[in-house]
């Protein structure tokens, strides 16, 4: 009877529904029961989102520009003969190297040695009169003291002896003016490089100083780089120098690598002879002259290159990783630090050009200034962050040699 009295409004029931009916009522109770203990319990506090982090040095950073060039070669020879007459023979291969005083074309030599000849004759001829002709206009000299001869009669035979000396001169002449013609028809190398092409063929007649060359020599090696810069680009350098911003590397000012096609750089390094003070006034360039060694004529005239020309020393350089910056909508470069609160603070920059993979930076960061790196999906602004330091994109107090890009979105 007494463990029937909880249960007492039960009676009447049958013991099916009974049964069902003690089970939900002990399931609410047991509910009851956990609901009452959890509310017992404290929250836990609220999880500090953990970012990754560089902290910004200074560095003295080598700025450098890639401009676009173009190869020439340093000596260029255009072959045309100086005397007319027949092509015996071509004596060069095309395309080889040639050196300075290579015989190149023989024109047929037999009327020139004939004039050659005939010159020396004639001087020979003069050269034998001569002697008596001087000796006859001593005697008169002699004579006409004593007035033995007229003055008249000594007067011709200095005369005389005046012609036979200018015919004497005259002959001397022509014979080197034939020795000159003669040695013109063998046609030689004015310079050392490499030859092209011949534009003649044995048997063919030329005529002194045609418009035709008969081929042409190029000096590979040296070899000429012609890079055009933009006056822009110039006004910037100039303002940068004189803001202090940059300073000239010294001796190696003047060095200037090279990039061949797929960005393939060249072993050598050249030297940047002259600046054009002449600006095409269609595309507001000028042209800047290096002069790079080319001993496996690797290098070849109308070739395209790239060359990587030094603006100057930056020493205290902001370094920034590519992947810290974002842009807003209207392109404008952004990143997030955590401020001296330890909360994430938004800042926005001025850009000056891609260096490798990092951002020189204008304005907008300062020394010491923690970038966010990774953990930016996890933080918004004003939000407590926990710090720490991001391993791979660590920024490092090594001077770093390298190349950049000037960048016509970064600002």
């Amino acid at each position: 009877m007494k463990n029937e009295i909880p249960f007492i409004f039960l009676r009447g029931v049958s013991m099916q529904r009974k049964s069902k009916i003690v089970s939900v009522i002990f399931i609410v109770i047991l509910v009851c029961l956990l609901t009452v203990s959890g509310c017992g319990k404290k929250q836990p506090p609220a999880v500090i989102p953990e970012v990754s982090t560089v902290t910004i040095v200074p560095q003295e950073v080598l700025l450098t520009t890639e401009l676009p060039g173009r190869v020439s070669a340093f000596r260029i020879a255009e072959i045309r003969p100086q005397v007319n007459g027949i092509i015996q023979k071509r004596l060069f291969t095309e395309g080889s190297d040639v050196k300075e005083g290579d015989i190149l074309y023989q024109i047929d030599p037999a009327p020139y040695k004939a004039a050659y000849d005939n010159a020396k004759a004639a001087l020979a001829k003069a050269e034998a009169n001569l002697p008596s002709i001087r000796a006859r206009a001593e005697r008169y000299k002699e004579l006409v003291a004593i007035k033995a001869v007229s003055q008249q009669e000594y007067d011709d035979a200095i005369a005389a002896f005046k012609q036979a000396e200018a015919d004497v001169d005259y002959w001397m002449a022509q014979v080197e003016m034939a020795k000159i013609n003669l040695g013109y028809t063998k046609i030689t190398a004015p310079i050392t490089g490499r030859i092209g092409k011949s534009n003649i063929t044995d048997g063919a007649l030329v005529t002194a100083h045609q418009p035709m060359a008969l081929a042409t020599i190029q000096q590979l090696d040296p070899i000429y780089v012609d890079v055009t810069q933009s006056t822009t680009e110039l006004m910037q350098l100039k303002r940068r120098l004189e803001e202090g911003r940059l300073k000239h590397d010294g001796k190696n000012q003047n060095k200037v690598k090279l990039l061949l096609e797929k960005d393939i750089p060249y072993l050598l390094e050249g030297d940047l002879k002259f600046r054009d003070i002449t600006v095409d006034p269609t595309t507001g360039s000028f042209i800047l002259r290096a002069v790079f060694p080319n001993p496996q004529k690797i290098l070849l005239p109308g070739m395209f290159v790239r060359a990587v020309v030094k603006e100057g020393i930056h020493k205290d350089a902001i370094l920034v990783p590519q992947e810290a910056v974002s842009r807003d909508p209207r392109g404008n470069p952004f990143l997030f630090i955590v401020n001296k609160e330890k909360k994430v603070e938004r800042r926005m920059l001025e850009l000056d050009r891609s260096i490798a993979n990092k951002w020189l930076v204008v304005s907008g960061l300062a020394p010491g200034d923690e970038v966010i790196i990774e953990g930016l999906q996890r933080v918004q602004v004003g939000v407590a962050v926990r710090a720490v330091p991001f391993k791979e994109g660590e920024t490092k107090n090594a001077v770093p040699e390298v190349q950049s890009k000037p960048s016509g979105q970064a600002k």
